[in-house]
């Protein structure tokens, strides 16, 4: 196994990294929408920080040359699934043609007050 951390994304806000390496599949650390280089809460609301979130995921992908291309499976989290309908229009459009699995959870709360995080499952080559 090996552990990953990303310069180019938010540093982790616990005791874990970004994702690890088994073989050829990476198993992502679900990204909330912190700003790498404040490490605050995007503001905007829920598009803002769905944005965020995506951005962050494409950054640790590129610490493996990975695109969102090589996702597996995204797992959603919202607090509030009245958010579903914003979040998934911009998920369609980040990962366009490409349809990874994907499960939609509501929560009761997310680190530092996030409305969403994602976490992703990717195959790597």
């Amino acid at each position: 196994m090996t552990l990953i951390n990303s310069p180019e994304a938010p540093a982790a806000v616990g005791p874990y990294s970004h994702a690890a390496r088994v073989g050829d599949v990476l198993f992502c650390s679900g990204q909330i929408p912190l700003d790498p280089e404040s490490m605050k809460i995007v503001e905007g609301g829920i598009e803002a920080q769905t944005k965020q979130v995506i951005t962050n995921i494409k950054a640790l992908l590129a610490t493996v040359d990975s695109t969102l291309d090589d996702v597996a499976k995204c797992t959603i989290f919202l607090t509030d699934l009245g958010d579903f309908a914003a979040v998934n229009a911009l998920y369609a459009e980040a990962f366009g043609e490409h349809k990874p699995a994907r499960s939609t959870i509501q929560v009761a709360a997310l680190p530092l007050g996030s409305n969403v995080e994602i976490e992703c499952i990717v195959e790597l080559s």
